[in-house]
């Protein structure tokens, strides 16, 4: 079998393994994302005020 059909095989064996990790990473994330929204649901932001003294953030007061 001549080299460069090898070297093309491989290259494509290679492009069909990068799109199965991708797809299978994508799925887990999707996975785990709806796992964690149910559990915990929407997350909520806190506003943030900085203490002029200091220079930390601290939770506004209503």
């Amino acid at each position: 079998m001549p080299p460069f059909i090898v070297v093309a095989l491989g290259a494509i064996g290679a492009v069909a393994l990068v799109k199965l990790l991708a797809n299978e990473t994508r799925r887990a994330n999707d996975r785990m994302d709806r796992r964690r929204d149910a559990e915990t649901g929407p997350l909520k932001t806190i506003p943030l005020e900085r203490d002029p003294v200091t220079g930390d953030y601290r939770p506004r007061q209503s």
